[in-house]
């Protein structure tokens, strides 16, 4: 039976997109290709284990997520360790048919016949100040790597043209996959579903929203501005609520957080089903994001029938169709004016509503698990060509 490696590193974190991305495929691979394939996880060592979203934990999968956590709070031991791990891969022996990095850069002494890397976007070179020193250096440094690969995944045709203009790698060796929705988590749910989580939050009647990482790539200071271009009698009746994990470089959206906590709320990072929960309650979904290879929150979001605003950059466009309102990312007027739009006229948000929904269901994480196997499948058997 042949045997796959996947990376998996990124579960070892409270899940952001990719992390989301490595789960949701891998969990439908397994079950995929059970009976003609062993998938292998690596966390810096490899087990068949796969971890992520369940709330029983095995020991090693707990010890090995507290030990990320540790090592993540310093730079300079998780440059150690990185160099360590990558010095001692050198002494594994086995070999995989297939290793598939879904997050950028692969490990170059995993011994493995074929090699597939998802290559998600090019913020660290576009945008290097959106990132930490250190993982700009770690790309610095490794990037050429993913040119090793036999195929490269990415997750929209936006992105895989710049993987053509940057990269000047061939057009045949690159494939486009979409992202996916979990249909049976991010849907429309009815009021008594919600009351819960509504209760545990303190959410209001009436909010707007904003899901994702709290760094600089998000736009917030732009969203928080146009926020307060609003009367104090309207944020008063629409509260923003931001939700996502603590990223990097915050610290003046945070003040900034503070400053307003009157009409705005951060929460967190949250739990799966809060957040669809949250999704649902919301009025209005607003994402102003400067720069996205895809952009998981607002297809989410629409999953489960919010009205959506987000920015008319990247491959926003191309992901959310003619279902959301779009706005100049930098203009604080435009999405002012265009949160008003939608609130005060009733048709509307019933119409974006209507559209998310089918613009949503185009997008499922079963299809993209499926392409993932099929290409995959059409490497393993070049191998046996040869």
């Amino acid at each position: 039976m042949k045997k796959i490696l996947i990376d998996a590193v990124s579960l070892l974190s409270p899940l952001t997109g990719i992390g989301r991305y490595t789960y949701e495929i891998s969990s439908r691979l397994r079950k995929l290709s059970a009976d003609k394939y062993e998938i292998f996880f690596n966390y810096g060592f490899h087990s068949k284990e796969l971890y992520g979203l369940s709330d029983e934990q095995t020991t090693t999968e707990q010890k090995a997520k507290k030990l990320q956590a540790f090592i993540k709070k310093y730079p300079l031991l998780k440059r150690l360790v990185r160099s360590f791990y990558l010095c001692f891969t050198k002494f594994y022996k086995t070999e995989y048919h297939l290793y598939f990095q879904p997050n950028f850069i692969p490990n170059s002494n995993i011994k493995a016949k074929k090699l597939i890397c998802t290559l998600h976007d090019f913020s660290f070179m576009l945008q290097p100040h959106w990132h930490t020193k250190e993982l700009i250096a770690h790309y610095d440094k490794n990037f050429f790597l993913i040119k090793k690969a036999d195929h490269i995944i990415t997750c929209s045709h936006f992105t895989k043209q710049e993987i053509v203009d940057y990269m000047h790698i061939a057009d045949e060796k690159i494939s486009v996959i979409y992202h996916g929705v979990n249909h049976a988590l991010y849907k429309p749910y009815l009021q008594h579903e919600l009351e819960e989580t509504k209760t545990k939050f303190s959410l209001p009647n009436k909010f707007l929203l904003f899901v994702g990482s709290i760094e600089p790539r998000k736009n917030l200071l732009t969203l928080l501005k146009a926020y307060n271009l609003l009367t104090s009698n309207e944020k008063g009746k629409l509260p923003l609520v931001l939700v996502g994990f603590k990223g990097w470089k915050n610290q003046e959206i945070m003040q900034e957080i503070e400053k307003n906590q009157e009409y705005i709320r951060y929460l967190g990072y949250v739990s799966d089903n809060q957040l669809a929960h949250i999704y649902t309650l919301a009025t209005l979904f607003v994402y102003p994001s400067l720069y996205e290879g895809f952009g998981l929150p607002p297809l989410e979001a629409m999953a489960c029938g919010t009205p959506v605003v987000v920015s008319n950059v990247a491959s926003l466009p191309e992901v959310c169709g003619d279902a959301a309102l779009y706005v100049e990312p930098t203009d604080a007027m435009d999405i002012k004016n265009k949160i008003l739009a939608i609130v005060n006229n009733e048709k509307l948000r019933e119409e974006l509503s209507q559209k998310s929904k089918a613009q949503a269901a185009l997008f499922s994480w079963d299809t993209s698990a499926a392409m993932h196997l099929e290409l995959f499948e059409v490497l393993l058997k070049e191998i046996e060509t040869k």
